[in-house]
């Protein structure tokens, strides 16, 4: 008989947290907290289902060569990925935030980008800032970044930054303001498609269960 062991890949931090109510609706707790545990790989109370904690950027990678069977994403990264061989049944409708460009505060935005000017743009999310700033009929020269995107405009290396955006605290606390919305992220179940497939009868309840439970968040 085939291993029916489901494995399911998330990232630390808001994700790894808004996904355990998720979980716990499918009658899944995990063991140990990654915060305080080195360990990447976790146990759950369900000896068929483990937990891989990876970087954020990388569950979309994991899933689609099938080392994880599913795991939880922001739109941010699948856009930047790309979801080939994923399958997305799911917004979960957690870790809500905004994708948007900002610049130091001052700044002629509007002018800049009407004078068609080529625009120095820092981000991590190159495909997306890519995208956006094509439509617009804007002209961009992309630098791609990590993390610490703030400080691209403060000390002169970009004019503006294409970044994730949830409170806006650390937007004004480095002097630099939203100029344009791109889009509304939230988090996405991803599936792998052989992985559906051949472990439908174990996957699909969980999957059930995560969308009953956003749905009643939601």
């Amino acid at each position: 008989m085939m291993n029916q062991q489901l494995t399911l890949a998330l990232s630390k931090g808001r994700i790894f947290d808004e996904t355990m109510p998720l979980l716990k609706a499918a009658g899944i707790n995990v063991t140990e907290d990654p915060e305080t545990s080195r360990k990447l790989i976790l146990a759950t109370t369900d000896p068929n289902v483990r937990v891989i904690i990876v970087r954020a950027s990388d569950v979309p990678t994991y899933v689609q060569y099938g080392a994880a069977d599913f795991g939880v994403a922001g739109k941010d990264v699948l856009l930047e990925h790309g979801g080939e061989g994923l399958y997305q049944p799911i917004d979960l409708e957690i870790a809500k935030c905004r994708m948007s460009v900002a610049v130091s505060d001052g700044f002629d935005y509007a002018s800049a980008v009407r004078q068609g000017a080529r625009l120095r743009v820092a981000t991590k999310y190159v495909q997306t800032a890519r995208e956006h700033f094509a439509a617009k009929g804007v002209h961009v020269d992309l630098i791609k970044l990590y993390g610490s995107m703030e400080l691209a405009p403060l000390v002169g290396l970009s004019d503006a930054i294409v970044d994730m955006v949830s409170t806006g605290s650390t937007l004004r606390a480095n002097h630099l303001v939203e100029v344009e919305h791109i889009m509304e992220i939230s988090a996405r179940l991803v599936v792998n498609q052989a992985a559906l497939k051949l472990k439908r009868e174990r996957l699909q309840p969980i999957l059930d269960a995560f969308e009953q439970a956003s749905k009643r968040r939601g």
